[in-house]
């Protein structure tokens, strides 16, 4: 291989440096959590549904002797009285179910700054509505305490970047709760692809689909409890609140007091970005850390709201094709009014990596289909591929990823190592990603990113210029022709009638005779 191919391969796999290290661990890693001098002490920001399962986490740790504890709660909602678990339970019972003093007004509060002055917590987890993400991690962060942050990490692309920014300049351990990446799958395929076996990857592909009756996120349900005499809508909506310069929402007079808006915060724009921030992020976050890239060229979104017409903003139908400077494209598609998805996989010039169907919280693993690289064309979806390897891994279909991610996570914090399976690097790329989708969606245009400026601009057609100028430039008689990495079995070998190719200058037959 010469210097220049190595280069190119070196640039392929380059970007995921630190999460393809942790990608490879294995599965004895995630055995138990090692011992460490006194407790991991944990608060809670934003109890609702989700982060019930967090909580059940760490009282399943604090059960098994795993060296960490339940301190603290914060939620602008006091909570239905009548439950003590389940979807948006509320602060008073959530404390109650973590055994906290529900008296106690340094570690039950509905001002998530009363939790970060406290001296006795080392480790916040943030699952608030996606616009408050950023500024609650930034704020954590500085004021000592180690994060574990929902997905998407954040609302926009600028508190991505902050987020980022943060987490390097304090030193915290962070990991963003995407549960996937505590699945081994998605390193194997990483290593699988970087050794080279399936050629130069081309193009990915991923999807979400579902089908209920009522409308995405209306399963939250409302109930009386949730009043302005129990809600801190001030608080909620954020608008007092800021990350560098933008506020996080709209004030009380733009957004009156309404129970769907408050808990089902995902169906508006204000507060979240829909399928593309909250289902899109599992797909894209594991995808990209298989492929070994991170930040898109280019991208471009779609979609519309065709079918849940309940008074929401968000699509119920979705797509984001994301093209990169590798050499390489992915694309994403769902739906939430269907639930027939396509395959998810990584196609490479000499097979594809079709990943299984799950197995509980596990992906079964995944196929490697051969390519047969040769002359004669193939028509659309002929099925006509060999079947191939099956790569698995050694692990409970029982498990549970949301727990394993907290055990790497915990791990990370014990040891003071910032390499979690879910990084915020990872979180910032998966997200631009997304929401470059959304925003191409939203103002009907195509976007490319500034990786020097560190945000998306309107696109101006240099990218595919470029790549219809390599191929012109390699693509002259006589030259082998194909990517410039050049994988064995990876080129194109032009068949020797091409020598015939090439502009008549002044009458000149370019082959000559």
């Amino acid at each position: 291989m010469t210097q220049k191919k190595k280069q190119s391969r070196r640039g392929f796999f380059g970007t995921a440096a630190v999460a393809g290290t942790a990608l490879t661990l294995s599965a004895k890693s995630y055995a138990q959590v090692p011992g460490a001098n006194g407790n991991l002490r944990v608060a809670f920001i934003g109890v609702g549904g989700r982060c019930q399962q967090h909580i059940d986490v760490i009282l399943k740790m604090q059960k098994e002797g795993k060296g960490v504890v339940p301190v603290g709660a914060c939620d602008v909602w006091d909570g239905d009285p009548k439950k003590s678990s389940g979807k948006g339970a509320g602060l008073y019972p959530s404390a109650k179910r973590m055994g906290v003093d529900e008296a106690d007004k340094k570690h039950v509060a509905k001002d998530y700054r009363v939790l970060l002055e406290q001296k006795d917590i080392d480790v916040v987890t943030i699952a608030t509505p996606d616009h408050w993400h950023a500024r609650q991690t930034i704020d954590a962060m500085n004021a000592g305490k180690h994060v574990y942050c929902e997905k998407p990490m954040t609302r926009t692309i600028a508190e991505g970047q902050a987020v980022v920014d943060a987490w390097r300049t304090t030193k915290k351990v962070m990991s963003v709760g995407v549960q996937s990446m505590a699945d081994p799958i998605w390193g194997k395929a990483y290593d699988y692809i970087k050794a080279g076996k399936i050629g130069h990857v081309l193009q990915a592909q991923t999807r979400y689909y579902r089908n209920y009756d009522g409308g995405q996120w209306r399963y939250y349900s409302l109930t009386k409890d949730m009043n302005p005499t129990t809600v801190d809508w001030d608080m909620f909506l954020g608008h007092k609140f800021d990350v560098n310069g933008v506020k996080l929402g709209p004030t009380p007079q733009e957004q009156p007091f309404d129970r769907a808006v408050f808990h089902q915060w995902r169906c508006y724009w204000p507060f979240g970005g829909g399928m593309f921030t909250d289902l899109f992020v599992h797909q894209v976050t594991h995808l990209i850390a298989a492929m070994g890239v991170r930040y898109p060229k280019r991208v471009v979104g779609g979609g519309g709201i065709y079918m849940e017409y309940d008074g929401r903003d968000v699509p119920d139908v979705a797509m984001v094709c994301a093209d990169y400077d590798e050499g390489c494209q992915m694309f994403v598609t769902a739906s939430m009014c269907n639930d027939y998805p396509i395959d998810e996989c990584i196609r490479g010039k000499l097979g594809t990596i079709k990943f299984l169907p799950q197995s509980g919280d596990l992906m079964k693993g995944f196929e490697v289909l051969p390519q047969k690289v040769g002359q004669g064309a193939r028509g659309p979806g002929d099925g006509g591929n060999e079947k191939g390897e099956i790569v698995t891994v050694d692990m409970d279909p029982k498990t549970d990823l949301t727990y394993n991610l907290w055990v790497n996570y915990l791990d990370c914090v014990k040891k003071g190592e910032q390499g979690t399976l879910s990084t915020p690097e990872l979180g910032a790329a998966a997200f631009t990603t997304v929401n470059m989708g959304v925003l191409s969606h939203r103002n009907d245009e195509v976007l490319y990113w500034d990786k020097e400026a560190r945000k998306p601009v309107k696109a101006d057609g240099t990218f595919s210029k470029n790549w219809e100028k390599r191929s012109k430039e390699r693509g002259k008689p006589n030259q082998i022709i194909g990517w410039q990495g050049g994988d064995a079995g990876s080129k194109l070998v032009p068949p020797e009638y091409m020598k015939l190719a090439g502009p008549w200058v002044d009458g000149k037959d370019p082959a000559g005779g």
